[in-house]
């Protein structure tokens, strides 16, 4: 005998309400950029931040990329800082990854901690200092775009 069960619909508003938020950015196919933020995750245990880098034509082989162990997230006005949990095809300093050629496209993800739900803006850190680091102020994503189920169709791996 089958048993056709029905949420209820408390269930079904819960449910959705655990969903992760996944916010495109509209000029993450702008492909003239060096580095741009393609999409930020939000859910209850992270926030998932995927970039796009194109490799430069300042060098022959287009160069190479790492991320700093000590990179951090933080909501502007806030001084606080939620750090890099995992990173995702970038390999953490010293260790670099090596272009083979100029123009070259690398997807990579930086994985951390969940941050408050009141979050609009944020700051993205690899490193406050001196030198060429891959640092974003201000990035207001109230405007991004969001797909529906977009989530289950990402995967880690890029």
């Amino acid at each position: 005998m089958e048993t056709n069960v029905k949420k209820s619909y408390e269930q079904s508003i819960k449910e959705k309400q655990e969903e992760p938020i996944v916010l495109f950015n509209p000029e993450g196919t702008d492909y003239s950029q060096l580095l741009k933020v393609k999409s930020i995750e939000f859910n209850d245990e992270y926030t998932r931040i995927d970039f796009l880098y194109k490799a430069s034509n300042e060098y022959i082989n287009g160069g190479w990329i790492q991320m700093h162990d000590e990179a951090f997230i933080r909501p502007v006005g806030s001084e606080t800082k939620y750090r890099l949990i995992q990173a995702i095809n970038i390999p953490i300093a010293p260790s670099k990854l090596h272009f083979q050629r100029q123009g070259q496209l690398h997807r990579y993800t930086l994985l951390f901690p969940a941050l408050p739900k009141t979050t609009q803006k944020i700051d993205i850190i690899e490193k406050e200092a001196p030198g060429t680091y891959f640092n974003f102020y201000n990035v207001d994503f109230s405007t991004w775009m969001t797909i529906p189920h977009a989530a289950d169709q990402r995967i880690c791996s890029n």
